[in-house]
């Protein structure tokens, strides 16, 4: 289901809304085109929400079009299952691309025809030298380039191998083309970079029409010109891509010449945000797939709970600029914390439950009481919940010897149940081992809403009725690794965190709940914000931590 966005600028303000702006009001464009270029490579994660972010609501903010265009140039780590999961993402955040979806693939014709100008103009040829050759003659940044003993080719020579290159007539990696542009240049981009290379692999929308891809570099700066693309906004790791980006566009007939303008990414502390590594956790086993509520992948986010509009809030927020920063996980969490903190209704769950027997409380009697749904929202209404002589409660919520500063059940201390009575603690039970399974107490049946003496106590705890208490499992997440920067380590796998995930699966849950509409988040007074997940779901409700009442990592991330 797509969100309906109501924000009414999706954008704040920037240096490329500034550059929109002057484009506009000097008619250099009269409507506005942007695209998100994902390649069908993995799922998406939070970076990419900012790139979605900013290209779809620039295209709403100024009434103009932003493209989804898969990148689908190399196919042999592309998959549909990850093009229709990136659909799914970019719906959920609440942005739909309309009738403007595109495949690179859908211009490979006239990618091979802008490759053909280049090589009559003398601007292109195919070169024989192996991989490591053409690593090794490129040079670095210390060393400049070598030309290659191919690069005196005549433009009808490379024209017959290029055309030799399609027809599959030679071996994958025995040749492939080159823009000549200039071995010696500082920009390591601008020496002869490859744009074709000989892939015999099946491709997920032209099969296997074709054995030569067009290169990134190649692809991206056409299918922009061709597609009518005004702004085409990238990341900032493009910067020194953009040179050769404008060449290739000002050395082919096309009349379209898009500005390219680079941002920096969305880097959030305590996360990875490479696809491959992310496909590495998935591959080895420490995640439950690409949607694993630990993952920050978009779809990660989604089962865990994360409402997609706060996910949009979030990378308002942060903003735009030229700087690379990395986020604080702890001011994403914040975000949604608050917005869960409006929107989502109160319910009471028990995590770790210890029985409660009221002993002067009727055996046969269940009374309904009336529980608020959110205190600082009366418009959430009102809830039923039952109330018998046996409850759960939780086992933190009783000590032993407890002092002054404990304020809830300990031999002889009364405490209030939430939207009930007051009860008071005469006796704990424990097993053969000393461990305490059950706590004999008493209630006031005065006390419902206040006493007449008006006596107060400093303690209220939630509780469940153990006749009408529903099983579910619940699932305890913490940060998937235990390091701020996991992907500056040597091996980032040895941040990961072993005790991210904890499995609660004897937790009670008010009844009539779980049986709810699935995309609920609620608040377990006390404990945390929780969605049903319905993933990991066998025998009983399975309910996802999507963040705690408050951070618990603010401290750490600040030492």
């Amino acid at each position: 289901m797509t969100e309906k966005i109501i924000h009414q600028k999706h954008v704040t303000e920037n240096f490329i809304t500034h550059i929109i702006d002057e484009d506009l009001a000097s008619k250099k464009h009269k409507n506005i085109v942007t695209r998100f270029p994902p390649e069908p490579n993995g799922y998406l994660h939070i970076g990419h929400a900012k790139s979605i972010c900013l290209n779809f609501g620039i295209a709403a903010d100024y009434q103009g079009t932003c493209h989804l265009r898969f990148d689908d140039t190399n196919p042999e780590k592309e998959s549909k299952e990850y093009a229709e999961a990136i659909q799914r993402d970019i719906k959920w955040l609440g942005f739909d691309w309309q009738e403007n979806k595109f495949h690179a693939s859908d211009y490979f014709e006239q990618l091979y025809g802008f490759a053909e100008q280049l090589i009559n103009k003398g601007l292109a040829y195919v070169d024989d030298q192996s991989a490591e050759d053409m690593r090794e003659n490129r040079g670095d940044f210390n060393r400049p380039g070598i030309n290659s003993p191919f690069r005196g080719r005549t433009a009808d020579e490379n024209l017959v191998l290029f055309k030799a290159m399609r027809a599959g007539e030679f071996a994958d990696g025995a040749k492939v083309l080159r823009a000549k542009i200039d071995m010696q240049s500082g920009n390591i981009n601008m020496r002869d970079p490859v744009i074709y290379r000989i892939r015999r692999l099946h491709h997920i929308n032209t099969g296997d029409e074709w054995c030569i891809y067009p290169m990134y570099d190649f692809t991206h700066c056409l299918s922009d010109a061709l597609e009518g693309i005004t702004h085409s906004l990238c990341t900032l790791e493009f910067e020194d891509h953009r040179p050769l980006y404008d060449w290739v566009i000002d050395n082919v007939d096309i009349e379209c010449h898009p500005q390219q303008i680079e941002f920096s990414r969305l880097n959030v502390s305590y996360t990875i945000t490479s696809k491959r590594r992310l496909a590495q956790l998935v591959e080895q086993g420490n995640v439950d797939g690409w949607d694993d509520p630990r993952m920050s992948t978009i779809s990660g986010l989604r089962r865990r709970g994360y409402p997609p509009a706060a996910i949009r809030d979030f990378v308002k927020q942060v903003g735009i600029s030229k700087k690379n920063s990395v986020i604080s996980m702890t001011i994403l969490e914040d975000v949604i914390r608050n917005h869960l903190n409006q929107t989502s209704p109160r319910v009471m769950g028990v995590l770790h439950p210890l029985k409660v027997v009221i002993e002067n409380y009727p055996d046969d009697q269940v009374e309904m009481l009336t529980g608020a749904n959110h205190p600082q929202d009366e418009s959430f209404g009102t809830r039923e919940i039952p109330f018998s002589r046996e409850i759960y409660v939780e086992q933190s919520d009783y000590k032993e010897n407890a002092n002054r500063k404990f304020f809830r059940l300990t031999e002889g201390r009364e405490v209030r149940l939430r939207h009930a009575y007051y009860i008071t603690c005469r006796e704990a039970i424990k097993d053969a081992t000393g461990n305490v399974i059950e706590l004999r107490c008493t209630y006031d049946p005065e006390s419902r809403g206040g006493t007449e003496d008006g006596r107060k106590v400093k303690g209220t705890i939630h509780w469940i009725s153990a006749a009408h208490a529903e099983p579910v499992e619940v699932r305890l997440y913490d940060r998937l690794f235990n390091h701020p920067n996991p992907a500056s380590m040597e091996n980032f796998m040895d941040a990961v965190n072993p005790n991210s995930l904890e499995i609660l699966p004897n937790a009670m849950l008010e009844p009539g709940i779980a049986a709810q509409e699935a995309d609920v988040v609620y608040q377990f007074e006390r404990n945390a914000y929780f969605k049903r997940d319905k993933t990991h779901e066998k025998d009983k409700p399975v309910f996802n931590q999507v963040v705690t009442m408050r951070d618990s990592w603010a401290k750490l991330e600040q030492q």
